[in-house]
């Protein structure tokens, strides 16, 4: 079956379901949907359907490799391991590794990837790694240097909207042969935050249960085994109601209905609940931009002598330098969020 045929059958099988049992709720249409998509290709690059920082440029990998380095520096030098939760290509890993090597940082590598098509690829770029579906098969033996770019924002999340009759879990329910918006019959009230109940009509709100057992479980092994953790991806500092959920296609933003399955269906991450799960874990929290966390770093001083070493080169690496830190391209859109024990180093980057 072509990827096009299993997306349409998808659809298909998503009308029975409602057909047959009534709406399904957002987190199950989002869910389901991710599954087969990821499943089943390589989405990234000009040929997919969008492009991470770390294909942007080999910067962006670079200064999270330094970051791991100057805390394994820092910390009388572990035997840790380096962990990425959805690798992608391999690419950001491979730019990492390389630059912890320079400073003598070389860990054994471990990758939660669920995607046999990426699996492929990144083993085609790092070699030798181990492969996990999930965190819970992570060595429990050494401190994890863990990296998750762009990886929570495709976790399924479930969303509450606001009714005449309060407050009810958003569902995915038919129009004919259309999918649309339905509210479910069970008042949600007390599944909302006290401050922000009190919400016009229509307004929406997301959680993501996924990225907090995510959160929970990587600061609970970082404060077991040490290390330390970064996830950075697009998102909010400071909860807030709003509906978020997006879909991409060929580089552009396509209804989140259109076409499930064959579409990268996710939602903005909200750091704010995120870094209150980790500090309530008892770990050190830092947040910032991504564009005032590389800049401190020294993504501008790596740019320099990147440009000097290959001249020809200088304005496609301005290009990928300002497009990671620009306010109005990935710099303020995304965030930095690191974990770490609190009696050990802190990371660099974030003032």
């Amino acid at each position: 079956m072509s990827e096009d045929e299993a997306a349409s059958d998808l659809a298909s099988r998503f009308r029975r379901l409602i057909q047959r049992h009534g709406p399904m709720p957002v987190s199950r249409y989002m869910g389901e949907s991710n599954a087969l998509y990821y499943d089943s290709r390589d989405p990234l690059g000009q040929a997919g359907d969008f492009t991470t920082a770390p294909e942007i440029s080999q910067m962006f990998g670079e200064m999270i490799g330094l970051w791991f380095a100057d805390i394994w520096t820092r910390s009388a030098k572990p035997d840790a391991a380096y962990v990425e939760l959805g690798p992608g290509r391999g690419t950001l890993a491979r730019d990492a590794l390389r630059a912890m090597s320079s400073q003598g940082l070389r860990p054994p590598v471990h990758l939660v990837e669920g995607s046999q098509a990426l699996r492929e690829a990144q083993g085609s770029s790092l070699g030798e790694a181990q492969f996990h579906d999930s965190i819970a098969t992570l060595p429990e033996d050494q401190p994890l240097y863990l990296v998750a770019n762009e990886f929570l924002d495709a976790l399924p999340i479930r969303q509450l909207v606001m009714t005449t009759r309060g407050w009810r879990e958003r569902l995915v329910a038919l129009d004919g042969e259309d999918f649309v918006f339905g509210a479910g019959p069970n008042p949600m009230d007390d599944a909302v935050p006290e401050e922000l109940r009190a919400q016009a009509v229509g307004t929406v709100i997301e959680t993501c249960p996924g990225a907090a057992a995510t959160i929970e479980e990587i600061a609970r092994r970082i404060d077991v085994q040490g290390g330390a953790a970064l996830f950075i991806d697009y998102g909010y500092l400071e909860s807030r109601p709003g509906e978020t959920l997006q879909a991409v296609r060929a580089h552009e933003k396509v209804g989140v209905f259109d076409a499930p399955g064959e579409m990268d269906l996710t939602a903005l991450v909200d750091f704010g609940i995120l870094a209150q799960i980790a500090a309530r874990a008892g770990l050190a929290v830092d947040t910032a931009t991504q564009g005032d966390w590389l800049t401190a770093m020294g993504l501008g001083l790596r740019m320099q002598a990147l440009a000097q070493r290959s001249p020809e080169r200088a304005a496609e690496l301005k290009t990928a330098h300002d497009r990671l830190i620009g306010v109005d391209a990935m710099g303020a859109l995304f965030k930095v969020m690191a974990i770490t024990p609190r009696h050990t180093a802190r990371g660099a980057g974030f003032g």
